[in-house]
């Protein structure tokens, strides 16, 4: 059998985090927006799969940038 690597860790892989159902209503609201308006990341992808996210979720990324130092990104799951 084998073992399953943990991409979390990696360098090139941005943090990714679960956001709250408070937190996905005021970003929704902050925007004006539907989830149905964000793009999309599927529920299988290894780098939300330590979140045990479910379809419905808003996921949000944050990468390093030289430009603003950080930017995030967010992302709707759906099943996939």
């Amino acid at each position: 059998m084998k073992k399953k690597a943990d991409i979390t860790n990696h360098i090139l892989v941005p943090k990714h985090e679960k956001l709250s159902e408070q937190a996905a209503i005021k970003l929704l609201e902050k925007y004006n927006i539907s989830k149905k308006q964000l793009p999309i990341i599927f529920s299988k992808d290894p780098a939300i799969q330590h979140l045990e996210a479910n379809p419905g979720d808003i996921i949000e990324i944050t990468r390093k940038s030289p430009t603003t130092n950080i930017s995030k990104f967010y992302r709707a799951v759906i099943d996939g």
